[in-house]
């Protein structure tokens, strides 16, 4: 596919009501509109279309069913200040669903069909995109494999659609540090396997650890190594950052972890303002020795959906590490300012990072 293509659009008879901006649930309340395109072996990618939001059909059989080959993506459009609306890193959104289709033996869905589908679908929707500070359309293209058949092989009928979702912040309190548990039991992901892709497997894998930690009070887990459970990887759903001393550390992309798109936009910003990043091998000892020092400065998490997470506390056997007293660090701080500030207008886009619908 040399050249994007032009997508069919249906619209709906009737628009629903939109929800209030103060009443937004992350990921509750969707658009009225969606956008599909099928693929088969033999053809390829085909019937690029905008149609109203429903159910999808599929044959009991279809192998996304039983065998879980799916993948999916999530970014975000923002009205700016001055009422246009952007899309927040939409290319580099685009190109990791096309590079992590192969881990899954999905067909790679073309960069500049998924930028097309986004953007047909997001013009359809437009006045779904909210406009109160904190507020923005999240959405989520995904493939999933619709060829009915019970075998352990990739299929050959695949679906892609968009969704897309109003949002107000991804947390209640938008910047109130969380609670973390330190997981060293379970696995969410392992070099070698599938962390460094948007599969849903790598989600569905992280629920028991991540409910255990809500019983225990926690909002949610830090993950470790699959093999030592010594070195740490994402918090949650996020990358984790941490500040010890005057260097900024977070984990290397090594299989297990998936290349955020907000961590390369605060990497990128943090070396801009001339701080030390280093993406190396972050242990809990280290952390622990830096916590004891007094040089343990912050810690947060940061992705699509929240932007930034403060970490205020750790639980780790049974004790409680406590990170900068339990408030949000200056870094966070500056990080979730100057990322909003682009996506919504208020500071010129110096990177090409947002592109207007």
């Amino acid at each position: 596919m040399s050249s994007p293509p032009s997508f069919s659009t249906q619209l709906v008879a009737k628009r629903a009501p939109r929800p209030k901006d103060t009443e937004l649930v992350f990921g509750r309340t969707f658009t009225d509109h969606m956008a599909i395109v099928d693929y088969e072996a033999e053809r390829g990618w085909f019937d690029p279309r905008v149609v109203p939001y429903g159910p999808l059909s599929l044959d009991p059989a279809a192998a996304v069913l039983h065998y879980a080959q799916e993948m999916f993506d999530g970014l975000k459009a923002f009205r700016g200040v001055d009422g246009k609306v952007r899309f927040f890193r939409i290319d580099r959104h685009c190109q990791r669903l096309h590079d992590g289709a192969d881990r899954l033996c999905i067909p790679p869905v073309p960069t500049e069909l998924s930028r097309a589908a986004i953007t047909a679908f997001v013009k359809a929707d437009l006045d779904w995109v909210p406009s109160s500070p904190g507020t923005s359309l999240y959405i989520r293209p995904t493939v999933i494999a619709s060829e009915p058949f019970l075998g352990v092989r990739p299929a050959k009928r695949y679906i892609f659609f968009v969704i897309a979702s109003p949002v107000g912040a991804y947390h209640g309190e938008a910047f109130a540090p969380a609670r973390i548990l330190v997981e060293d039991k379970y696995v969410r992901a392992a070099v070698g396997g599938l962390g460094g892709v948007k599969a849903g497997a790598n989600y569905i894998a992280s629920l028991r650890a991540a409910e255990d930690a809500k019983a225990r009070g926690f909002d949610q887990v830090l993950w470790t190594d699959a093999h030592e459970h010594r070195y740490l990887e994402e918090v949650g759903t996020m990358n984790m950052v941490a500040r010890i001393g005057d260097e900024i550390v977070t984990p290397p992309l090594g299989g297990s972890i998936l290349a955020g798109v907000t961590r390369d936009s605060a990497i990128t910003l943090l070396r801009e303002w001339g701080l030390t990043v280093n993406e190396r091998p972050l242990g809990m000892e280290e952390l622990l020795r830096a916590h004891r020092g007094g040089t343990l400065r912050e810690m947060f998490g940061c992705g699509t959906a929240a932007v930034i997470t403060p970490v205020g506390t750790l639980g780790w056997k049974g004790e409680d590490v406590v990170v900068n007293g339990g408030q949000p660090g200056e870094i966070a701080r500056r990080l979730l300012e100057a990322i909003t500030a682009i996506q919504y207008g208020r500071e010129p886009d110096k990177h090409g990072w947002m592109t207007e619908v």
